[in-house]
């Protein structure tokens, strides 16, 4: 299924985002990643991050390095990006502090920007397409 240059493009810096996010989880931005887990799940918060950014790794990966299955693997990025937002709902309503988002404002436009993202992951791997043929 033929792409444009701008889709291979933004495909690549889309792997790029996720396999950084992804080693974000696991180091350094852990403790900030912790804060968006919202309090009604039911596991810890620690554990939930780690298994998202080992998750967030694959994702990444998988969008460089296999070409193969990069429609499917564009709609499962995509469910991801959805099952995620909770936590940034949680994130705006408690008024958590993370990532510079210091501000009802901030936290706000954020959710607006996760739509852009399920989009941007459907467009850029030809999973909007291969929705659409079946």
């Amino acid at each position: 299924m033929p792409r444009s240059s701008l889709q291979h493009v933004l495909r690549i810096v889309l792997g790029v985002a996720m396999f950084l996010a992804g080693i974000g989880h696991l180091t350094f931005q852990r403790m900030e990643f912790q804060a968006q887990v919202p309090n009604w799940v039911p596991f810890d918060k620690d554990l939930v991050v780690v298994l998202s950014g080992v998750v967030e790794v694959l994702f990444g990966a998988v969008l460089l390095l296999l070409k193969r299955f990069r429609p499917q693997v564009g709609i499962l990025l995509a469910v991801f990006f959805v099952a995620i937002f909770p936590g940034n709902v949680a994130q705006y309503l408690n008024g958590t502090d993370a990532f510079g988002l210091n501000s009802d404002t901030a936290r706000l436009v954020r959710l607006f920007f996760q739509p852009v993202l399920v989009v941007w992951a459907l467009w850029c791997t030809g999973g909007w397409t291969h929705l659409q043929r079946r």
